[in-house]
Parts: structure tokens; sequence; C-alpha cells
């Protein structure tokens, strides 16, 4: 299951983690994101333990959302050792986001 990131826990999850760390920033009303988000869960079982994946709603960390330009959603990025590796913006099917996570491994 995807961990739910917000900006309390932020830097522990994402930017300290030992592992490889997919965010979808996504908000309720994205239609686009309703569409992607059981990708982005099915992507959270299938990598489980090898890369951590997380949601950040844009309305609720809207502080988050402008640190990292977030201008349009869905919006997956990548870290890998607290640096920002990849950023895709719009829907992207799960092969595509696969081979974005698996270059990173």
């Amino acid at each position: 299951m995807a961990v739910e990131i917000n900006e309390n826990n932020f830097a522990q999850e994402v930017l300290s983690s030992d592992k490889p760390v997919l965010v979808d920033f996504w908000a309720t009303w994205c239609n686009p994101c309703k569409m992607l988000s059981p990708v982005i869960e099915e992507l959270a079982v299938e990598y489980e333990g090898r890369v951590k994946i997380g949601k950040v709603n844009t309305d609720e960390n809207i502080s988050l959302s402008a640190k990292f330009q977030i201008v349009s959603i869905p919006c997956l990025l990548l870290f890998k050792n607290g640096e920002t590796l990849h950023k895709t913006v719009g829907f992207r099917s799960k092969n595509d986001i696969k081979k974005i996570i698996d270059n990173a491994l």
C-alpha cells in the first residue's frame, strides 16, 4: 500500500529513505489522478521492500507542491538519496512507470 506523505513526514519518508521513493502528487478532484491511483497501489505491492511508493495530496500540502514546482497533476517524482531523479506529469501507463523505477534500482 502506498504511504501517505505530507509536510510533516516528507523529510523522513522521502529525503531520508534508504530506498528510492516514487511520490505521486495528486488531488481528489483530478480525474487522471483517479485513473492513476490503482496503478500506484499495484506498484506499491510489486516493489514492496525495494522502492517506497507514496502519495501527496496537493490540496492539503501546498508548501510541498510549491517546493517541487508541481503545476500540473498527476505528477510523479522519483527520489533517490534525497535527490530528485525523475519528474513526469500526466497519466502514465504502469509499464512506463515501471521503466522509470527500474532505472533507479
